[in-house]
């Protein structure tokens, strides 16, 4: 009975996965502004190239 008390107040104290969690809730959190930045100049560098075509037509 007592090992069973051990593993489960181990369990209760690890803070492992915790510390995982987070990083990965960061990582999205990096990954969608970035993804944000992206798109926004990539519509914004299409708007140019199709000014720069039209231009030299």
């Amino acid at each position: 009975m007592r090992f069973i008390a051990k593993i489960a107040s181990d369990f209760l104290r690890d803070e492992s996965g915790a510390t995982a969690i987070e990083y990965a809730l960061i990582a999205g959190g990096i990954s969608i502004v970035v993804i944000t930045a992206v798109n926004s100049i990539g519509s914004s560098m299409n708007d140019r190239f199709v000014t720069v075509n039209e231009r030299l037509k």
